[in-house]
């Protein structure tokens, strides 16, 4: 990262705010404790006390809770941007796990040092408040997708919204996104078999929609899947590129 003003997060707040140099110090001083972890390795355990939270520089997480029987739920992924246990912080105590999905290097904030930064910069924190808003708005949309959208339109919509995402940090377009997730992970995120999973993508690829392969989603038709999908972006509160 050669300036903090095009890390994925600043990135990210510019949609809230155009932020100011004072805020844009601040912001590379939560940035200066980075650490790297290792795949599969949680970050943040179901029950923690929430000492520290971290902002994702580069690689995807997931964050997720496992069921008294042992299934996993994963609620959502992280990608570079992102918070990490920002809720356990002001909560005091993680209601989720978050584990790496692949190798990631994550800056380290302190309960302390981030709300320092609140009291200091108060516009940086209304910007960090609307990106953890954003966050709240797309489980909602999880949530939806869950109880009411077929595997077909679940799969389709979830790929378009990573899409949209990755495409505000400058890591994706409408032609497609480098995507780190197995099989596992899409059963895990939206309530589907690993089985059923391979059976969706297989009939979207087959239908030109959107192939997801060898660590690459590329989409086909992409008006089609949006209207299949019934993918409306207002939820994601982006500025920047989205996937038209």
């Amino acid at each position: 990262m050669n300036s903090i003003e095009h890390s994925p997060l600043a990135r990210k707040l510019s949609a809230f705010a155009t932020l100011s140099k004072d805020e844009l110090a601040v912001l590379t001083q939560l940035h200066q404790r980075r650490k790297t972890f290792a795949a599969g390795c949680d970050l943040v355990h179901q029950g923690q006390p929430g000492q520290a939270a971290y902002i994702l520089a580069s690689g995807w997480a997931c964050s997720y809770k496992i069921q008294p029987e042992g299934s996993r739920q994963i609620v959502d992924f992280q990608i570079p941007g992102d918070f990490l246990g920002l809720r356990s912080v002001l909560l005091r105590t993680s209601d989720h796990s978050i584990e790496p999905v692949v190798e990631i290097e994550a800056a380290e904030v302190m309960a302390d040092d981030l709300l320092g930064a609140f009291a200091d910069t108060p516009r940086l924190a209304a910007a960090i408040l609307w990106a953890a808003s954003r966050d709240e708005a797309m489980v909602v949309e999880h949530l939806v997708g869950l109880g009411r959208r077929d595997a077909d339109a679940r799969m389709a919509h979830f790929l378009l919204e990573l899409g949209a995402r990755l495409a505000f940090v400058g890591l994706g377009s409408k032609e497609g996104y480098a995507c780190p997730l197995t099989q596992y992970h899409l059963a895990d995120a939206l309530g589907l078999t690993a089985v059923h999973v391979n059976r969706v993508l297989r009939q979207l690829r087959e239908r030109k929609l959107v192939t997801f392969r060898e660590g690459h989603v590329k989409f086909g038709d992409i008006d089609r899947l949006m209207e299949m999908a019934d993918f409306d972006p207002a939820y994601l509160d982006q500025t920047g590129p989205l996937l038209k």
